[in-house]
């Protein structure tokens, strides 16, 4: 148990006395956590240092606490989610021969690429995904690590339609990562998150651009319109992954330096809540079933799991 955490949450959100509670923490470093229609949580999982094997993609059992491998080389898996016929959908980033494409996890550990280019040009490093009821994908496409040239002028949002038109949602966000839907889906919160460089790993001196979450209307085509910023880190690191809850609190993960952790926000960009994770979270996602009340985070190399008093939201099944 990491009691020594603080948490901090408004009325009627988080459980008093509640303390995050490790689950495993034997990775490199977790992304994507995802529920899925079997009860059972999966998140993503680099190696580190990247070359000391693949990502894979893992399997956490609630009902016995055990943490097992679901994909063995996920090709840099990172964001994830679960559609509604139940099929597990991916990110796939760029680094060491990732991807670097929108992917499907098979049952049976295969990875099936469903789209990396878009006008005949590769991707630069799909990030997170969220999917809406309708079956329509949004995902990001940042780059932030890696030395793999860029192919697209931009870092752009894409939808694809059930049809498998494939086009860019917004070019409005310099850099986005997370991305996640309102209860009502009228509403998609994306993160600007911009580091200022494609290879911070191979880069010095770069200045990082602007860090903002922020709402886009979705007319009935899933066409995104009226960009507001809701909340603006400043020249601290904002957003990577969130999710939401059935009242339309958005549960951010934040890296900001200073203070970073889960950061539980209104639908207007008011804090609600904290919850302090033991390193640099990445990704939150609540359970289903049994679990529709507790939040999984992944942070660090570990994945974590707090109970609360709301009631989770998944887009695509709800």
């Amino acid at each position: 148990m990491a009691d020594d955490l603080i948490v901090e949450g408004g009325k009627g959100i988080l459980i008093e006395g509640a303390t995050l509670e490790t689950l495993w923490e034997e990775g490199g470093f977790t992304e994507g956590a995802a529920a899925g229609p079997d009860g059972n949580m999966y998140f993503s999982d680099f190696a580190q240092p990247f070359d000391s094997g693949p990502a894979r993609v893992m399997r956490f059992d609630p009902r016995t606490g055990k943490t097992t491998v679901y994909c063995p080389d996920s090709g840099m898996g990172n964001g994830l989610m679960f559609t509604r016929d139940g099929r597990l959908l991916g990110c796939c980033a760029s680094p060491l021969g990732g991807h670097r494409a929108l992917v499907e996890f098979r049952k049976d550990g295969s990875v099936k690429v469903l789209q990396a280019k878009y006008q005949g040009k590769r991707f630069n490093s799909p990030n997170d995904i969220v999917i809406d009821r309708t079956g329509r994908v949004y995902f990001t496409d940042p780059k932030y690590v890696g030395p793999e040239e860029l192919e697209l002028d931009s870092f752009d949002v894409y939808r694809l339609d059930p049809d498998g038109t494939l086009s860019i949602a917004t070019t409005e966000i310099e850099k986005p990562n997370g991305i996640v839907l309102s209860p009502n889906q009228k509403i998609i919160y994306i993160a600007e998150t911009d580091n200022g460089s494609a290879k911070a790993d191979l880069e010095t001196g770069f200045e990082p651009g602007p860090m903002t979450l922020n709402s886009f209307r979705i007319n009935r085509h899933g066409e995104l319109t009226k960009r507001k910023v809701i909340h603006n880190f400043g020249k601290e690191t904002g957003v990577d992954g969130m999710t939401v809850d059935r009242d339309g609190r958005i549960y951010a993960a934040v890296r900001s330096a200073s203070r970073f952790g889960i950061v539980i926000f209104s639908a207007d960009g008011e804090e609600l809540g904290y919850i302090e994770t033991p390193e640099l979270p990445t990704n939150a996602s609540f359970g289903r079933g049994k679990e529709i009340h507790t939040l999984y985070i992944t942070a660090g190399k570990g994945f974590y799991r707090i109970a609360t008093k709301v009631t989770g939201y998944h887009p695509a099944v709800d």
